[in-house]
């Protein structure tokens, strides 16, 4: 594992528990106690955790996000991670699928690899169905409000209608993915249309990047169990008992 992809993954792994010691990280990243020290004190220099005596905290600021950043700024983040997720998250579609593609920067990309005709899609994404039907695939757009940051449409008929339909399988985005926690989003109109979708899929994926894990906005639309997970790298043992989840990379491709 590289030192980056090691260091990451013990961020997500100390904010999902937010107080560690030096002995646990040793045994979940099978790891030597120097390395692991030394770890902890290049991310305690970088103010992504807090080192103590004996481990490290998680920052009180990253506890729980309510910072939505744009659409711009989101699908400048993990440009590489975000396509390869996509890209497998695409081959899942059958001909038979009647699919609901939730707003999102990596829904968003998923799009241009989707090559089944007919199958039927249904999103509540704007710029996504504009995409959709730029692909000549059978498109449907729920209406309700358009929240202007996301560029989604959310609100009470949304959920209306979104009721009426059985989707075979949906796919969604996140803010943050927390065991306990779950699936969250700062938004709670967002996260009620989110909740709606996945409770009439039979399969619902979520589409996140590793920097996605251990991170908490205010509302969560899902628990960890009630989605499949489709993302760049292991977030470690304690979600992987939890899920199903699928790890892809550009070396996949």
């Amino acid at each position: 594992m590289l030192t980056k992809e090691r260091r990451d993954l013990i961020v997500a792994y100390i904010n999902e528990k937010n107080a560690v010691t030096v002995a646990e990280l040793m045994t979940e990243f099978d790891a030597s106690a120097a390395t692991i020290r030394r770890d902890l004190s290049a991310l305690h220099d970088e103010k992504r955790i807090i080192k103590v005596f004996g481990g490290a905290t998680s920052l009180t600021s990253s506890d729980v996000n309510t910072f939505e950043p744009s659409v711009s700024l989101k699908a400048s983040m993990h440009v590489d991670e975000k396509d390869a997720i996509s890209k497998y998250a695409a081959t899942l579609i059958n001909d038979d699928d009647f699919v609901y593609i939730d707003s999102g920067t990596t829904t968003l990309e998923m799009i241009k690899y989707i090559t089944n005709t007919k199958a039927k899609y249904i999103t509540n994404g704007i710029v996504h169905a504009k995409r959709l039907l730029e692909h000549g695939l059978n498109t449907m757009i729920i209406g309700g409000r358009c929240k202007q940051s996301t560029e989604a449409i959310i609100g009470p008929d949304c959920i209306e209608g979104i009721s009426k339909y059985h989707f075979s399988k949906a796919f969604m985005g996140t803010n943050g993915i927390s065991i306990n926690a779950g699936y969250t989003t700062p938004d709670v109109d967002e996260a009620l249309v989110k909740a709606e979708a996945i409770k009439h899929t039979y399969i619902s994926y979520v589409l996140a990047d590793h920097s996605k894990f251990g991170l908490i906005s205010s509302v969560t639309f899902a628990d960890i169990s009630a989605c499949c997970i489709i993302t760049d790298r292991s977030p470690g043992k304690n979600y992987t008992a939890k899920t199903v989840i699928k790890i892809v990379n550009s070396q996949n491709d």
